[in-house]
């Protein structure tokens, strides 16, 4: 793994991609984004991920976030490792999506662990959070995706991002609104 994309320790914040096999499209459709939000908030709730901002693309997600209880590193891969899982069962009954499974079972074929499918593409590229301006130039950022996606003319429009919560409207995942504590100047 890169420099650039490793987990320091617990404490810091990072800003976080996570993204589908061959950048399916998946996640407009709100019964597969319901997974993620729901996963998210089991790991807010019990794992103590701590969101400052994310959104919720077709293909992928942003996250500016913390672990506090255990290293994040765990917290992603169980947050993977139990949407896989539930995204593979729903696609296996939804026949309009079901060709979709095919390609995460070609993805699984070309790896040498036993699995039969594989949908996240390895990794979540940690960037640590170094300071405030970075935290703000990753926020807008994630913010601004759907807008550059054409999916909203806001970033407030789009349902799955923090964007909604900034702008005090009706939102999906809680999120912290201070900066985070931890940042290192590296």
């Amino acid at each position: 793994m890169s420099e650039k994309y490793k987990v320091i320790d617990t404490g810091y914040s990072y800003f976080i991609t996570i993204t589908l096999v061959e950048w399916q499209k998946l996640f407009h459709i709100p019964l597969y984004a319901e997974i993620i939000t729901d996963s998210i908030r089991y790991c807010q709730k019990n794992k103590g991920l701590e969101l400052f901002g994310y959104v919720i693309m077709p293909s992928h997600i942003h996250l500016i976030a913390r672990a506090e209880l255990r290293p994040l590193g765990e917290v992603m891969r169980d947050f993977k490792k139990f949407t896989a899982t539930r995204i593979v069962e729903r696609l296996s009954k939804d026949l309009e999506h079901q060709p979709m499974l095919a390609v995460f079972a070609d993805a699984a074929n070309r790896i040498k662990r036993n699995k039969n499918y594989k949908v996240w593409q390895d990794g979540f590229h940690p960037e640590v959070i170094t300071s405030n301006q970075f935290f703000y130039q990753k926020l807008k950022y994630i913010h601004d995706n759907p807008v550059e996606a054409a999916l909203a003319e806001l970033p407030e429009q789009y349902p799955y991002s923090s964007a909604r919560n900034y702008a005090e409207l009706d939102y999906v995942l809680e999120i912290v609104f201070e900066m985070p504590q931890r940042i290192t100047y590296c």
